[in-house]
């Protein structure tokens, strides 16, 4: 370690792959310890927890829930410390969230950032139950001059050759609203939070990335400066140069999803399906607004028409969470190229190529799914 915290020589800086660079053996490490979303999984309004994406920075930590104290601490006029009994005392409520990695769809950008290498699953919806966050903060006071409020995770590590915890903050308006409201959850579809998930507590930030749902969360400070952490000020941010201060990555951007239809090749995952009626199906969501338009293309991203987007179950019940959708296509014998995009109430549309950034961040270009129309057997 040099004079400045920096552990040399085991974290090198970020870089761009080659142009003939296959995923490299710490990459296929990353995908190892994480996963994304079984596409067909699409089919589940609410995702099973085990099946829900998972990106772990660092460790996972070892958490014992009568050990965990949460503290909410710095520009506030009386500061708390809360056990997973007093947490529990504030009223609780529960939201549904659609929640996707900041790096999903990174793997197909040319050149390739070298990082975890998702490819579009890296999403899940849950209904995450907890304490409304600006109900730990009107409790403690939040002081006049505060214009942010960082969080704190108990995984620790080394990234850049920067040891840290993992730590973010939010603008104060976004900590202290209600639409979205952010959540300090501690429940995962009715049940204590997965280890995976962040037991015993964690942040749930609708709309947002996931890299602002800090899990295993420990500290809530409130700043008069802005955050300049490095997963605030270094990561997470839209660069074309290494050298740019680059924008943040905030909210998500507009995405549809289709299951893949029909039966797979075990390797390729080339779909097979048999002539006639084929119903297509999945999920759409952004964060930026509602999504209200969804369209299909069966040739390649050519020609495009609308799906039907299914009616929430609540009106306006589940602001945050995906939507789904159902288009009908009649195949025929041959090889075809389908793709699905989303568009939301603010006019964004998916792009049919992605514009690239350096960290493969708010990827959002369109799904195409492979399909071979076979005739039928005998």
């Amino acid at each position: 370690m040099d004079g400045d915290g920096h552990l040399d020589g085991i974290s090198p800086p970020g870089r761009l792959a080659g142009p003939a660079e296959g995923i490299t053996p710490e990459e296929l490490a990353l995908a190892a310890r994480n996963h994304g979303l079984p596409l067909e999984a699409l089919r589940y309004e609410v995702t099973p927890p085990g099946l829900h994406y998972v990106l772990v920075h660092y460790d996972i930590p070892a958490a014992r829930a009568e050990d965990w104290r949460l503290s909410v601490d710095g520009g506030v006029r009386t500061p708390l410390t809360l056990d997973p009994a007093a947490l529990r005392s504030f009223p609780a409520v529960t939201h549904r969230v659609t929640m996707e990695c900041a790096g999903n769809g990174r793997a197909g950008l040319s050149p390739r950032p070298v990082s975890q290498p998702w490819l579009v699953e890296a999403v899940g919806t849950a209904e995450w139950t907890g304490v409304p966050l600006r109900l730990l903060l009107a409790d403690a006071g939040v002081e006049a001059d505060a214009v942010e409020a960082v969080f704190g995770g108990a995984d620790h590590g080394v990234e850049r050759g920067v040891e840290q915890d993992y730590r973010r903050s939010l603008p104060l308006d976004v900590a202290e609203g209600r639409d979205p409201e952010v959540l300090v959850a501690y429940a995962m579809n009715g049940a204590p939070l997965p280890p995976q998930h962040g037991f015993p507590v964690r942040l749930v930030v609708p709309g947002w990335y996931g890299m602002a749902s800090v899990k295993w969360l420990r500290r809530i400070t409130l700043t008069a400066t802005p955050f300049t952490g490095f997963q605030q000020a270094v990561a997470y941010r839209y660069r074309q140069e290494a050298e740019e201060p680059g924008e943040p990555v905030t909210r998500i951007a507009p995405r549809a999803l289709m299951i893949p239809p029909g039966f797979p090749d075990f390797m390729s995952r080339t779909r097979v399906v048999r002539p006639g009626a084929v119903l297509l199906e999945g999920r759409a969501w952004s964060g930026r607004a509602p999504v209200v338009r969804v369209e299909v293309s069966t040739d390649g991203c050519r020609a495009w028409s609308d799906a039907v987007l299914r009616t929430p179950e609540e009106s306006d019940a589940h602001t945050w969470a995906w939507r789904g959708w159902q288009a009908h296509w009649t195949a025929t014998p041959g090889s075809h190229v389908l793709g699905v995009r989303a568009t939301d109430a603010s006019g964004s549309t998916q792009p049919v190529v992605q514009r690239w950034n350096r960290g493969g961040f708010g990827s959002n270009h369109v799904q195409r799914i492979s399909v071979l129309c076979a005739p039928e057997e005998g």
